[in-house]
C-alpha cells in the first residue's frame, strides 16, 4: 500500500462508508443515538452481525459508543464524515472546471 494511503485520515471513513449496510446504520444515526437492539431490528441480519458493521464504523470515528448501563448507545460522529466531505471536495474544482466549459459551449452554439 503506498504511504499516502496509510497517512490520509480519510481512508477509515471510506472503508467504513464502503459497504451498504453500514451507510444504512449512519442514516439512521443521523436522525439520533440508537442502542443496537433498535438498530438490528430494521435489518435481516443477526444481532451479531450488526455488531460487527458497528465495531468497523467505530474503528473508523464514524460513531462513538456511550455506555449507559447495560445499553450500549451508538451516536454519529459528524467530525467523521466532514474528513471525507473535505477529501471529496478537493474534487469539485474538476466539475466546476467542466461545466464552465459547457456553459461556453452552449453559450457559443446558442
Amino acid at each position: 500500500m503506498p504511504a499516502s494511503m496509510r497517512t490520509d485520515p480519510a481512508q477509515p471513513v471510506f472503508r467504513a462508508l464502503a459497504d451498504p449496510t453500514r451507510r444504512a446504520i449512519v442514516s439512521m444515526l443521523a436522525n439520533g443515538p440508537r442502542a443496537i437492539g433498535d438498530i438490528a431490528v430494521e435489518f435481516e441480519m443477526t444481532r451479531p452481525a450488526v455488531a460487527k458493521h458497528l465495531a468497523i464504523l467505530k474503528e473508523g470515528g464514524v460513531i462513538a459508543v456511550e455506555t449507559k448501563g447495560r445499553e450500549r448507545i451508538n451516536r454519529l460522529n459528524p467530525d467523521a464524515l466532514k474528513t471525507a466531505a473535505d477529501w471529496l471536495n478537493h474534487f469539485d474544482r474538476f466539475w466546476d472546471d467542466r461545466l464552465a466549459k459547457l456553459k461556453e459551449v452552449v453559450e457559443k452554439t446558442s
